[in-house]
């Protein structure tokens, strides 16, 4: 290079740099000698130095040493041994992206859309969603307009890495001289290096985490103080204190049990020995699940008591009697006392159900429809129907004197998300593409107010506890808390990134839970509408939420299949469960907390046993086999995906799906 080129590259480079200072004296120095060249006066003939000037100058001009650079990396980590391939190869997304948002940057449009989709396809399967959002930065002023891509040029990734894989890809960088590649790791990528081997692939869900201001926001946020507690004077706290769903259940157990015993004696005359067996057996059991059922009240009575944000609705004599009926025959569940599970198919709807809800007793099955309908079956009816039952010419289920036997709901302009029912079963709440909500009768069978607020699509809404209060979310980035009594949304809450998936409200009817597209679930105060937990861990779109029925825990489920269960005080997360495979639709706790119920895509129910995630030691956390311990049983279907799973209060398991042909 002349040396009046390296001057006025150094002079480029410093007030591109900010470094104003410098450039003033170098510009002082060059004026002092007359014009005479000051590479000549401080660094003559250095080969060396012009050779590193030279790297950088075509680092800063040539959009083409970005794909050289990146083609160089990619091929040395995938040519890696298998030992420590898997490692080196977390580092390539993020540098995969921040060349592209540097070219984007720098104005090379063309270059960097070459660059996007000639190795795009190595991180479509885990990173999907994002490069479909980075895929729609293409200007310089996007960068600083699309909330995604500013969030990901002011973060920085955390990467777990055994100290020989971070060596080796040190020596890689010094001994190729990549200064480009080694620019952007050193400036995005921060490298959590431990000694000892590699860990596997699948095991470490925290391998490569992204931090940043975000992250302080995050941690700010969750030092808030929440209560969450169970509320005070609640029916199942009064039925505790009685003793009622101890004394009761137990009693009632009796009853059966001497009817039974009654009807085998004169029924089995000489089958003593497998009587005295059955006996034995039903002792057993009797005796686990009062264990259960006393550890459960221990567990309870030992939870703190909140006061409710809300004015809580007046419960019917009627409806209060039968909760506690309910709660009275409560089964107790644990991993060696599975539940039953009665599950709905549907037929015949050629992919047009995009969500499905039953009602807390089991009796009512709602599906909201592509073609914006909300269909209402009655199981009553449907078991009186029998065999009788018919199909029409449009494969709708008939009786013998021709009328339907469900109810037809019709008044949204739009694909129904979401069908939910009330606690009592009374009403039916959906949600829509049209941006509405709509309120319905089961009794009436209509319609009886339309709730506008949304700017978008609404993708859930579900009913508080006590009903009355309900909360929506939508493709709008917010979730909104309405009353039935209201036409407008009492809060809004603000703060995601991206659309707002679904929600689930806390057993105390102090917060709720939203899970977002932007792989983040928050957990906001109702009263205040202020954000007081963040969780952080998913890798994907966040679908599915439950709570604990002590409040202190929730589950969320995303659209790679992982469950992830979160303490809600602290915002950690105890444990992932893995074992799903596609997305995680649905999730629902027993009554009494010890198992989650999961509803997957993978055409699956699974069982985890979570009483005893929290009881883990952390040496314990590391072992890989814990999750495996948790799952205790899986459900599988013959090709149904699982819309709705819902714990009745008697702790019977109901779920519902629609046949598809596409699954397996």
């Amino acid at each position: 290079m002349d040396p009046e080129q390296v001057d006025e590259f150094v002079m480029g480079y410093l007030k591109k740099k900010g470094f104003n200072s410098a450039a003033k004296h170098l510009q002082e120095s060059l004026h002092n000698n007359n014009g005479s060249s000051f590479s000549s006066i401080d660094y003559p003939n250095d080969p060396e130095l012009t050779k590193l000037i030279r790297s950088f100058s075509q680092s800063e001009n040539d959009p083409s040493r970005y794909r050289e650079g990146y083609s160089k990396l990619r091929s040395w980590g995938y040519n890696s041994l298998d030992l420590y391939k898997h490692e080196l190869l977390r580092v390539m997304y993020p540098v995969f992206i921040h060349c592209y948002m540097d070219l984007v940057g720098k104005g090379h449009t063309q270059e960097a859309r070459s660059f996007f989709n000639s190795f795009r396809k190595d991180h479509e399967m885990v990173h999907l969603r994002d490069l479909q959002k980075l895929g729609g930065v293409l200007a310089p002023s996007h960068l600083q307009e699309m909330e995604f891509a500013r969030s990901l040029r002011q973060s920085k990734i955390n990467i777990k890495i055994c100290q020989y894989s971070y060596d080796l890809l040190i020596q890689y960088l010094h001994r190729t001289e990549s200064t480009l590649m080694l620019g952007i790791i050193n400036e995005h990528i921060n490298f959590q290096v431990y000694s000892g081997q590699p860990n596997s692939a699948s095991d470490d869900i925290e391998a490569v985490t992204i931090v940043g201001s975000f992250h302080e926001t995050a941690d700010h946020v969750n030092q808030k103080e929440i209560h969450w507690g169970l509320l005070e004077d609640s029916l199942e706290d009064r039925l505790e204190k009685t003793g009622g769903l101890l004394s009761d259940s137990e009693k009632g157990q009796g009853e059966s049990k001497a009817g039974d015993d009654s009807k085998k004696r004169s029924a089995e005359i000489g089958k003593q020995g497998s009587s005295t067996k059955k006996l034995k057996k039903d002792k057993a059991g009797t005796a686990t699940t009062k264990v259960a059922r006393q550890e459960t009240s221990t567990v309870l009575s030992s939870m703190p008591r909140v006061k409710p944000e809300l004015a809580m609705p007046v419960m019917s004599t009627d409806v209060e009697e039968s909760i506690l009926e309910d709660l009275r025959n409560r089964v107790q569940l644990s991993s060696v006392a599975m539940p039953s599970v009665s599950f709905y198919t549907f037929v015949n709807t050629h992919n047009g159900l995009n969500s499905s809800s039953i009602s807390h007793d089991g009796s009512l099955v709602a599906g909201g429809f592509s073609d914006s309908s909300i269909k209402v079956w009655d199981m009553a009816k449907i078991g009186q129907a029998g065999s009788c039952a018919l199909q029409d010419d449009n494969n709708q289920i008939v009786g013998k004197n021709g009328r339907r036997n469900y109810t037809l709901l019709v008044g949204h302009s739009g694909p129904v998300y979401s069908a939910t029912f009330s606690p009592p079963g009374d009403y039916v709440l959906s949600s829509s593409a049209d941006t509405t909500i709509r309120l319905w009768s089961t009794k009436l069978n209509a319609n009886l107010v339309c709730y506008k607020g949304h700017n978008h699509t609404v993708w859930d809404a579900q009913f508080s506890p006590f009903g009355h209060y309900f909360a929506s979310c939508s493709h709008d980035r917010t979730a909104r808390i309405w009353s039935m009594d209201r036409m407008q949304p009492l809060r809004m809450m603000a703060g995601h990134l991206s659309d707002v998936d679904c929600v689930q409200w806390h057993p105390n009817c102090n917060y709720i839970a939203t899970g977002s597209s932007d792989k983040t679930v928050r957990l906001w105060d109702v009263q205040t509408g202020e954000c007081v937990r963040i969780f952080i861990g998913h890798r994907s779109m966040v679908l599915s939420l439950a709570m604990s029925p002590d409040g202190r825990y929730m589950a969320s489920g995303d659209e790679d299949g992982t469950i992830m269960m979160w303490d809600l005080s602290t915002a950690r997360c105890i444990t992932p469960l893995m074992g799903h495979n596609s997305c995680v639709w649905t999730l629902s706790y027993s009554g009494e907390g010890s198992l989650l119920a999961s509803g997957s895509a993978d055409c699956t129910v699974k069982l985890w046993d979570v009483s005893s995630s929290t009881k883990l030691t952390k040496a314990e956390e590391k072992n890989g086999n814990s999750n495996r311990l948790r799952s205790i049983r899986t459900f599988p279907t013959k090709s149904t995906p699982v819309h709705a799973l819902r714990f009745s209060r008697r702790n019977l398991l109901f779920a519902a799906g629609a046949v598809s042909k596409h699954s397996s």
